[in-house]
């Protein structure tokens, strides 16, 4: 016996339990005392054992709809036409469930909106067909008056439809630990507890009596579904359009409100819920997209950060490569005294800044983290523009540096670089469409006040360069993903950047002129230094 058969077998008697416990709550308002209902949410149970087990679903699920048929309607239609209308519904239910494991196996069924579609058409279809069959056999038999062949069609159609279409996303959830593991996190947080009171309310004030609300006020139905989907995505979706549907159910079954218009009224709730799934998915969508391009901008960092890596490096590296050649030195003349400790002192000291530089990135990888210190303007842009001297002698561009002002900026050293490495990456690029002589990039930092960044002040760094410049039409998108200006770019470089200046509190954007003009803003380091400094400079 397999895993999954075994599973099945201990799976049986809850599922047939729970799958009669589900029709004798939901049989209201039957037609000829048959299961003819507006909502049927036992199919969902079904279904969902199907496209987990297969055809080995069918025995358990003839077995609780002859049991449902027995207990809950006292077999109106006798034991045998009972026992072979049971079989057909097993069979028609069954071949919905092959076609939904065909299109979506046993996992993923609600992953994306196409999906999500896809499984709607099938459940729609299928529980159409299936009613139309199965309604027929009733008719031929006798147990339908003749010329209600429609309306029961109609009545079938919908209880079925609906209670898939509601039930099936939670079932199917409830159905894998790692749904529950999801599920329980969501109930347990305070706000699922204040959507959930928002739609006892909202029932209540919708509804009020049951048989006289005509479904006036139902959109307000919408609210803690709207609320639910947009701060838990379809999970939360799940469960509040099910916990609706027990409520109107529960309302219509205890308040005896049999002439109200039940169909329409679950009609209602199957848009209602249709509506919740496909902004849930959205919500869900656009999460995992978010966290999708997080990882893509730390996989791009890798690239562009493994400049400054080998820039951060060579130093120590080269340091330690000649202090040991110092050591050497000093051995073989066999000197043993405080030069030689002072030496091997600073081995160490170059060795832990080399880890440093390797611990900071790969921290930075991982998660993101920074570690702030003052980083003087000048020294930066020094440090970054010998990086790139020999592609500018090469491709002939003029490069001038304004004087900088004696300010420090409060940022991670090794991510700051990156940004103004793009920059200047960038610039170069753009100058090389321009004619020899007429390459030039101009790199300038001035003070601003507390207006652009909404706190403190704050130093800017300005690049600009004699390209073409930057459109307005390329300004709106010039820092969404995979967007760029260069046939060979992949987009993320400006991004990054971006993501990078605003983790620091920073900001950086293009400005719209007949050249490239890019800005980069962040807050000082230790204002009070900084004023004296500055009034310092002005004053020289």
């Amino acid at each position: 016996m397999t895993a999954s058969s075994t599973s099945l077998s201990r799976l049986t008697l809850p599922f047939i339990g729970l799958y009669v416990l589900f029709d004798w709550a939901t049989y209201i308002d039957p037609l000829y005392g048959l299961n003819i209902t507006p909502w049927n949410p036992d199919p969902a149970l079904g279904l969902v054992c199907w496209l987990l087990y297969g055809w080995r679903a069918a025995l358990p699920w003839w077995i609780a709809l002859v049991l449902g048929e027995i207990m809950v309607r006292g077999m109106p239609a006798g034991l045998g036409l009972t026992l072979l209308l049971s079989a057909w519904l097993t069979v028609g239910y069954g071949l919905i469930g092959v076609v939904l494991k065909r299109n979506f196996g046993s996992s993923g069924v609600f992953d994306s909106r196409d999906r999500l579609f896809k499984w709607v058409l099938i459940v729609a279809i299928g529980t159409l067909l299936n009613d139309v069959v199965y309604m027929s056999l009733l008719s031929l038999t006798g147990l339908i008056p003749s010329g209600q062949w429609a309306a029961v069609v109609l009545r079938f159609g919908i209880g079925d439809m609906v209670g898939v279409l509601v039930s099936m996303p939670l079932i199917w959830m409830l159905a894998s630990a790692q749904g529950r593991a999801r599920l329980r996190e969501i109930v347990w947080r305070a706000e699922t507890a204040g959507y959930l009171l928002l739609a006892i309310c909202v029932l209540y004030l919708v509804f009020g009596t049951i048989e006289t609300s005509e479904f006036k006020h139902f959109y307000f139905l919408f609210l803690p579904v709207i609320w639910a989907a947009s701060r838990q995505g379809l999970y939360g979706t799940a469960l509040m359009v099910f916990v609706l549907q027990l409520g109107i159910g529960g309302l219509v079954k205890w308040n005896n409100a049999v002439n109200i218009e039940v169909p329409e009224l679950q009609l209602l709730d199957a848009m209602l819920a249709l509506v919740g799934f496909s902004i849930g998915i959205v919500v869900d969508e656009l999460r995992q997209m978010s966290r999708d391009l997080k990882q893509s901008l730390r996989l791009a960092a890798a690239g562009e950060m493994a400049a400054a890596l080998a820039h951060e490096l060579n130093q120590p590296l080269t340091a330690l490569s000649a202090y040991g050649k110092a050591c050497e030195y000093l051995v073989e003349r066999g000197e043993q005294g405080d030069m030689l400790k002072s030496t091997i002192q600073r081995m160490m000291a170059e060795s832990s800044r080399a880890a440093d530089v390797v611990r900071r990135l790969r921290d930075f990888f991982r998660t993101g983290a920074m570690k702030l210190e003052p980083v003087d303007a000048e020294q930066l842009v020094s440090n970054i523009s010998q990086q790139f001297f020999t592609q500018l002698r090469e491709h002939g561009v003029e490069l001038e540096v304004a004087e900088m002002p004696p300010l420090a900026m409060l940022a991670d050293r090794l991510q700051i670089e990156l940004v103004l490495r793009n920059l200047l990456a960038n610039a170069l690029d753009a100058v090389q469409e321009q004619p020899a002589g007429q390459r030039r990039i101009m790199v300038s930092a001035q003070r601003l006040d507390s207006q652009r960044l909404g706190k403190g002040s704050c130093l800017q760094l300005t690049v600009e360069d004699s390209g073409k410049g930057v459109s307005e039409e390329l300004a709106g998108r010039l820092f969404e993903p995979f967007v760029s200006s260069k046939a060979s770019g992949l987009g993320l470089g400006l991004v990054l950047s971006r993501a990078i200046m605003e983790a620091h509190g920073g900001s950086l954007w293009a400005e719209v002129a007949s050249h490239g003009i890019f800005r980069m803003a962040l807050p000082l380091a230790r204002q009070a230094e900084q004023e004296q400094d500055q009034e310092n400079y002005v004053a020289a």
